[in-house]
């Protein structure tokens, strides 16, 4: 299984949302970095939401529900997108000053490249943000 960090605004599209929709397409990434990362996700793969804007924070797990596909809505086939449910909120959001307050994070591309939007969350990073957002 492999870990993710989806980024969102939650004006437009919050975990709330994901959680009364049940599913949903996880649309709109045009970025290449991203879009990569997208077509590497496997259905069963787990991923955190994150609320970009004035929240900047992780907010909630939720699922990778398909393999990647190419989005119906778009005419280029490089546009691929996922299904997402949602899994469980965290019991303490973990903000982005938190995690960069924190060297082990350094390399986090949540660190060091703040507009992308979808990325790969190690497997010890995985555990520790979880820990984190438990205690």
């Amino acid at each position: 299984m492999s870990y993710w960090l989806l980024k969102t605004e939650p004006s437009v599209y919050s975990y709330g949302d994901l959680v009364r929709d049940g599913i949903t397409v996880w649309d709109g990434i045009t970025n290449n970095l991203a879009l990569k990362h997208i077509r590497s996700m496997k259905k069963g793969d787990r991923a955190f939401v994150y609320h970009s804007g004035d929240e900047k924070a992780i907010i909630g797990i939720s699922e990778i529900a398909s393999n990647p596909y190419a989005d119906p809505k778009q005419r280029d086939s490089k546009l691929v997108v996922v299904d997402l449910k949602p899994k469980r909120y965290l019991k303490n959001k973990i903000t982005l000053a938190q995690i960069k307050s924190q060297k082990k994070f350094a390399s986090f591309e949540l660190v060091r490249i703040s507009r992308l939007s979808v990325m790969p969350v190690k497997d010890e990073w995985w555990s520790d943000l979880v820990r984190f957002a438990t205690t």
